[in-house]
C-alpha cells in the first residue's frame, strides 16, 4: 500500500469479495435500505470486513447493491457467523421480492483519491 498527495492505492492480494444485488418489493427500496445500514452501523464486530459499499440502482427504483471484501477466507467466515449478519438474514426475506444475486470476485488493486480518505468530501 502507498500513500502519497493523489490518496491510497493498495494491491489486495488473498482478498475475497462479492457483489450482491438486492431487489426490494415494489417501492420497498427504503425499507430495505434502512435494514442494509443497521446493518452496516455494525461492522466494528467484523475487523477482517474490509469494505462495505451500499449503492442505489439508477435504473431500477427498487434495486440496491452491495460491494463487499474480506480480508481472508476466514474473515468471510466471521462476516457469515457475526450477530448483525444474523440478524440483516432475518429481515431480508421480508423485504427482497427474489433471492440475492451474489457475483463472487477477488479484488485485486483498489485506489481511493485523497479527499475521500481526508473526509473532505
Amino acid at each position: 500500500m502507498s500513500t502519497n498527495e493523489h490518496g491510497v492505492d493498495a494491491l489486495l492480494p488473498g482478498r475475497l469479495g462479492m457483489v450482491v444485488r438486492l431487489v426490494s418489493h415494489p417501492g420497498a427500496r427504503l425499507a430495505l435500505l434502512d435494514a442494509v445500514n443497521r446493518y452496516a452501523d455494525n461492522l466494528e464486530q467484523e475487523p477482517g470486513t474490509e469494505a462495505f459499499v451500499v449503492s442505489l440502482d439508477p435504473e431500477d427504483k427498487d434495486v440496491a447493491w452491495l460491494v463487499e471484501w474480506f480480508t481472508s477466507s476466514e474473515a468471510f467466515e466471521d462476516h457469515r457467523k457475526a450477530d448483525a449478519f444474523a440478524d440483516l438474514m432475518k429481515e431480508l426475506p421480508n423485504l427482497l421480492s427474489q433471492p440475492p444475486a451474489i457475483l463472487r470476485m477477488d479484488p485485486l488493486r483498489m485506489f481511493i483519491q485523497k479527499d475521500l480518505v481526508d473526509g473532505a468530501f
